[in-house]
């Protein structure tokens, strides 16, 4: 990135909105600028019809190297201000917070697809674990670093990344620290397809256009939100209480009778239904406007 150059490139294409991370001069390293970009990107999708898939990458041979610790030692700091272009300065109201991004990424409608171009680690990782869909370049290597820098993982990973790849594989990888390769990080779960380096963007764009050419947006917001919502409870009683209302409610609505007619008629669907607006009304998740 140059100078005047924002951290976050956005670009809209067809139904795909490409996030591209953009400081490869410093190996993509995270700052709260950052974070508020990838926040108003997600806000961006969310809000905007046309678009049916939000695609994460960056530009460089790094993915993200992590939180930018060109401060040194006080990089971390927020009382000094040395650390302020991390997280923000603390205690301060419009402060952009990891929280605000994560909360981006979960509460987008949109699906979402993380393509790691090269090596990410520390918040480079964790900032991808709201996604939904993770896939790498073979070369890739991967850490949650943070005990290794006298921290704690963030982004409410302890929360995503258990529920990604379980409690015990979790657990090895925050409590040693170590990187791991991208066959690693495929055997345990953390992505799920690993790819030439030269045939990664066109990989992320054949799956976003699978999702966008195929998928009805309202079935696909309502679905993403069951699985992340009611997939880490105990039972399956919170998603029984729910799916049947749910499918009930969409028999009524025309993307249903589009999605069979298409099927009938071997041609592909042309959904009616938007996300913004078309969302069932149902006590577990209202309609966002």
């Amino acid at each position: 990135m140059s100078e005047g150059e924002p951290p976050v490139l956005v670009r809209a294409e067809g139904p795909i909105l490409w996030l591209t991370l953009n400081r490869p001069q410093a190996m993509n390293a995270y700052t709260a600028e950052m974070g508020a970009a990838l926040a108003a990107g997600f806000r961006r999708a969310d809000a905007d019809d046309a678009i049916r898939v939000v695609v994460l990458t960056s530009t460089g041979r790094v993915f993200c190297a992590g939180a930018d610790v060109s401060a040194g030692a006080g990089a971390f700091d927020t009382a000094s201000g040395d650390g302020a272009k991390n997280f923000g300065v603390r205690g301060s109201a419009g402060a952009p917070r990891d929280s605000d991004f994560v909360r981006a990424m979960r509460e987008c409608r949109k699906p979402s697809i993380v393509a790691f171009n090269g090596s990410a680690a520390g918040v480079g990782l964790t900032l991808t674990l709201p996604c939904d869909i993770r896939i790498a370049a073979e070369g890739a290597k991967f850490g949650f670093v943070f005990a290794r820098r006298g921290l704690v993982p963030e982004a409410g990973s302890a929360w995503f990344l258990p529920q990604i790849v379980g409690l015990q594989q979790a657990l090895r990888w925050c409590l040693t620290g170590s990187l791991f390769p991208a066959s690693e990080a495929l055997a345990k779960g953390l992505v799920s397809e690993v790819c030439a380096a030269d045939a990664l963007e066109a990989r992320a764009r054949e799956l976003a256009l699978e999702i966008a050419e195929n998928c009805a947006p309202v079935s696909l917001a309502l679905t993403r939100r069951m699985l992340w919502d009611h997939g880490p409870q105990a039972t399956p009683d919170g998603a029984l209480g729910v799916d049947a209302a749910l499918n009930i409610a969409l028999g009524l609505m025309p993307d249903v009778h589009e999605g069979v007619t298409a099927f009938l008629e071997k041609r592909a669907p042309l959904f009616p239904g938007k996300a913004s607006t078309d969302l069932p009304e149902n006590p577990w998740w209202p309609a966002a406007g």
